[in-house]
């Protein structure tokens, strides 16, 4: 979910939402969680020791997104590579001088929000020192991207500690790539307690923000499997808009593409319709109609009339996302700032 500014094809723009002028709706409960709450996560985990700490973040990201809403999107991918590594624990703000880190790793090639993250942590410092983990501020600030794109704004678990270590290599080892099929997503997300329906709903992030030519043009457009043809699924008409934004041979191409091309900063059910369209990007999203649950599920949402089925599963599966691999309690620590060096 790498981002950029120039456009893909002629699309229907709908301008991120600042929700100005409306109340902010407390955060909705999530109700019939699967499996037993983590010890020391909690709703309302900072209520009496920095009880401003939510409409702290969510006042910082409307400011971020208001500037630029490209950045919405990008603070969400931003706590997939935190959590899917290492758990929720603010290691991707882990720095590295020998390059050994999370951040040097090929999957955080162009991901985007060290700065914000820092930002908000600075604005919640202000008002409340050594307190509020970084890892929490990710996970507040992932959720807020998604309100501030008209989607839910559901409730989350706080109580997080950060984390000392980053490695290369479980970057590169736990996120799975944009050309990975359905066996190996479902493998990618088994490994870390998650199942086929948080994989089908989690990829819904992917009907905001845009992605680089370099993560999906090679697969899908210039040498399908390797045959160095078109991926023959794909829209031909979507391809050839692709194919004007993405030349063939350039290996790291920049160039940016929305992912949902019709409501590219709406959190809404266009992905879906993408998939089952042959109008999405990866072949991560094709993989969904491999399997007969998640193709189901992409279907049912594909033809629903209101997202709230949606928006209620996807509360439960980032909370689910968000539990893993915490770090509580005395483990960990709470630093000043989210950037601090491992060598």
């Amino acid at each position: 979910m790498a981002l950029g500014l120039p456009l893909l094809l002629v699309v229907v723009v709908v301008a991120a939402s600042s929700r100005a002028g409306l109340a902010d709706p407390a955060p909705a409960a999530v109700s019939a969680l699967p499996g037993l709450p983590v010890a020391g996560l909690a709703v309302g985990f900072y209520n009496a020791s920095c009880p401003e700490v939510e409409d702290l973040v969510l006042a910082e990201m409307r400011a971020i997104v208001a500037k630029d809403r490209t950045l919405g999107p990008a603070l969400l991918r931003f706590m997939f590579h935190d959590c899917l590594v290492r758990g929720c624990d603010a290691s991707i703000m882990l720095e590295s001088r020998s390059k050994k880190g999370e951040q040097d790793a090929v999957p955080s090639y162009g991901l985007r929000g060290y700065e914000e993250v820092e930002r908000i942590k600075a604005k919640v410092e202000e008002a409340c020192p050594l307190t509020v983990s970084c890892a929490d501020i990710i996970a507040l600030a992932a959720r807020d991207a998604v309100y501030l794109s008209n989607g839910p704004r559901y409730a989350v678990e706080t109580g997080r500690r950060d984390g000392k270590v980053s490695a290369k290599s479980d970057a590169d080892n736990d996120l799975p790539p944009p050309f990975s099929n359905i066996v190996d997503l479902k493998t990618y997300f088994s490994v870390k307690g998650l199942g086929w329906k948080d994989l089908v709903v989690l990829s819904g992030s992917h009907t905001i923000g845009s992605a680089q030519c370099s993560s999906f043009a090679s697969d899908r457009l210039y040498n399908y499997s390797g045959r160095g043809v078109q991926d023959p699924s794909l829209n031909k008409t979507f391809a050839a808009g692709l194919r004007e934004a993405c030349e063939a041979g350039r290996e790291n191409d920049t160039t940016p593409v929305y992912m949902d091309s019709t409501t590219p900063y709406d959190f809404d059910l266009g992905y879906y319709r993408d998939v089952l369209s042959n109008t999405s990007l990866f072949l991560s999203d094709k993989a969904l109609m491999d399997d007969r649950w998640t193709r189901t599920y992409v279907e049912r949402m594909a033809a629903a009339a209101s997202p709230d089925e949606f928006f209620d599963d996807y509360a439960v599966a980032m909370t689910n996302m968000g539990r893993l691999e915490v770090l509580t309690g005395d483990n960990g620590e709470i630093r000043k700032t989210c950037t601090s060096y491992v060598d």
